[in-house]
């Protein structure tokens, strides 16, 4: 029953990626839900041991021993699969894989995607040298590109940071809320300062490592505009769909971002109960109808920044959970 989830990957190497121009710009940009068994040993060379019924069992045991016995297994651990069988996250889509790195037991997430779609080629150039040092570059780390030309697919193992924002571990005081904010808007700038525009900034594309640092992930709809001075896109697939977008107008792609971030951060004060007046007239101007009229990302930010020194330091240590002030 449980050959074909234990099958290795094929080792043939004489199949090779064709060039980027062979393959259809929609199709490479589509998500991929792979067999992930087939590849469980090509990760597994590369040192990552993808998360087995035994894994699973195992950190649920451990929520109960934490006094979290009202959290059940999940259905779909079936007792009758061998230990050894992959446990694929009902909680993610298809095309992601929860696993640990096996040298140090970093806890990471593995997605699949085509190796000539937009989507690796930003995550490749973000995750190099010298743009991974980068103080404004706030993506989630990758530790590894794992590339299987045979069917032109690569692996992006990236770390697992949390999507829970606010939580006992988050913001505990308005100075840090403000400082992830600025995050968000700072890695908008880094990106658009490389031409390159996310075109799905929202919430649930941002994630925590629960120690001050946010970063954003889901990078499946980015362009880059390297020799466009004045992109204008299509675009209604996003989260958050500005004005101009619902009318099936081409705009700036610029532009989309900062109307979106303008509703991160509307979205972000009522999901933790700060509300800012001052911070208003930061968002309004990135709200505005006509794209044309909303400032740029670098504009935001020096907005930002000029506004947070007018707070002053009581409100700035002022607690706010889910809309209670303390």
């Amino acid at each position: 029953m449980h050959d074909s989830w234990d099958s290795d990957y094929d080792s043939d190497s004489s199949s090779q990626a064709p060039s980027e121009t062979s393959f259809d710009e929609e199709e490479v940009n589509t998500r991929i839900f792979p067999f992930w068994p087939k590849y469980r040993t090509l990760i597994r060379s590369r040192g990552f041991h993808l998360d087995t019924i035994r894994d699973v069992r195992a950190f649920y045991d451990e929520c109960r021993r934490c006094n979290q016995a009202s959290r059940p297994i999940p259905p779909g651990i079936d007792k009758e699969m061998g230990d050894d069988a992959l446990c694929p996250d009902e909680g993610l889509p298809a095309n992601l894989f929860r696993g640990t790195r096996v040298g140090d037991g970093l806890k990471v997430v593995v997605k699949v995607v085509h190796i000539a779609s937009r989507e690796y080629d930003i995550i490749r150039a973000l995750s190099r040298s010298p743009l991974r040092e980068d103080p404004r570059n706030h993506t989630i780390p990758v530790v590894d590109l794992i590339e299987y030309a045979p069917d032109h697919i690569v692996f992006i193992v990236m770390e697992e940071w949390s999507s829970q924002l606010i939580t006992d571990d988050g913001p505990c005081c308005l100075s840090l809320f403000f400082a992830a904010l600025r995050q968000c808007i700072e890695h908008a700038v880094f990106m658009h300062s490389l031409k390159i525009a996310h075109l799905d900034i929202s919430l649930r594309n941002l994630v925590t490592d629960y120690n001050g640092r946010y970063a954003y992930i889901d990078f499946e709809l980015a362009r880059r505009f390297d020799d466009e001075p004045n992109p204008r896109v299509l675009h209604r697939r996003a989260t958050e769909v500005p004005p101009e977008c619902e009318r099936g107008e081409p705009t700036d792609p610029y532009k989309i971002d900062v109307w979106a971030l303008g509703v991160l951060i509307l979205r972000a004060c009522k999901l933790t109960g700060y509300h800012v007046p001052e911070l208003m007239h930061v968002v309004k101007p990135m709200l505005n109808d006509r794209p044309e009229a909303r400032p740029s990302s670098s504009a935001v930010l020096r907005a930002f920044d000029r506004l947070v020194p007018l707070i002053d330091e009581e409100r700035m240590q002022m607690v706010c959970r889910g809309g209670t002030a303390h």
